[in-house]
């Protein structure tokens, strides 16, 4: 597949942003790594890549996982005060309020950072359709980055990440699950939070599949990296907030008053 036949929702002049700030820095930098450090795999040059932008954008997953967790150790106090002030929507809402700013929780900004998200994904996902050897993928090389002649699409000559591979789904759908069950509140938090985890728990899973059913198994493959490293980040997270709590989640607080 030659050049990028795909801008998602995006005018114009987006356009133009779309492929100098995030395509063609993906694309020469995945071109580099299999010039370079992955010795021509691409299943490596992947592998590379995607730790190299999990690293850089490190700080926007780290929030975002860090507002989930709260989010989700808050639950037990947002319901006290839905149930304390039923009949004060205008109390309700000053009193959640009060809980966010106590806790320094900003309940939108996990849609903020998804939207932030969602462009490098997309551009990532047009990366790996490409073509790498055609003239019109090509152009867009910068100067001092080598063309590639021929490409190896496998990974150790063990998997053609050029083709659907049942393999590399299967294994993006159970990375994908562990990566769902990461997330999940403890046990003992019974709270409408907790019930829509669970059921993602397996709606996730079953997306990923056919999402992934019939696309390069180069995108599968680097779904199940970048889950694996999300699974690294939540326990990285979620220890950091045991070690630092971000006030006093689990004892009372204002909005019982």
């Amino acid at each position: 597949k030659a050049g990028i036949g795909f801008y998602p929702l995006f005018i114009p002049n987006m356009k133009i942003f779309f492929i100098e700030v995030l395509y063609r820095p993906l694309f020469n930098a995945l071109v580099f790594l299999y010039n370079t450090a992955a010795f021509h795999d691409l299943g490596l040059a992947i592998i590379l890549l995607t730790l190299l932008i999990r690293f850089i954008l490190y700080p926007l997953f780290y929030k975002s996982f860090k507002n989930q967790l709260v989010m989700q150790r808050l639950q037990p106090h947002i319901k006290r005060i839905q149930e304390t002030h039923k009949d004060d929507k205008q109390q309700q809402a000053t009193k959640l309020m009060e809980l966010y700013r106590e806790h320094k929780f900003n309940p939108f900004s996990g849609i903020f950072l998804l939207i932030l998200q969602l462009p490098v994904l997309i551009a990532l996902y047009q990366v790996f359709l490409n073509d790498f050897t055609s003239d019109a993928v090509l152009k867009s090389l910068y100067s001092f980055i080598v063309p590639v002649s021929s490409i190896q699409a496998s990974f150790f000559g063990l998997i053609d990440l050029a083709k659907p591979s049942m393999i590399v789904l299967v294994l993006a759908v159970v990375a994908q699950f562990f990566q769902a069950k990461a997330a999940l509140p403890k046990p003992s938090a019974s709270t409408p939070a907790s019930a829509m985890s669970k059921q993602m728990l397996f709606i996730g899973p079953v997306i990923t599949f056919f999402i992934l059913l019939r696309l390069p198994a180069a995108i599968g493959f680097y779904w199940v990296i970048t889950s694996l490293f999300s699974i690294f980040q939540q326990f990285i997270v979620t220890r950091s907030l045991d070690l630092k709590p971000h006030g006093n989640l689990s004892g009372s607080s204002q909005e019982s008053r």
